[in-house]
């Protein structure tokens, strides 16, 4: 399931760095997130949804 705004699948990729080791310097909330989903439930929710092609 991704992410329903930008600000959302922001934070989302920010706990997924933080959980892989990447961001030691990351505030509670990320760390609090991170802490509540597993990488796999990190990567759906951060990655960009695909549109929708529009056809002529």
């Amino acid at each position: 399931m991704p992410a329903k705004s930008e600000k959302q699948r922001r934070l989302m990729g920010a706990a997924l760095s933080y959980k892989r080791g990447e961001n030691s310097h990351a505030s509670s909330k990320i760390k609090e997130v991170a802490n509540g989903m597993t990488e796999k439930q990190l990567e759906d929710y951060a990655k960009k949804p695909k549109g929708s092609k529009k056809t002529k």
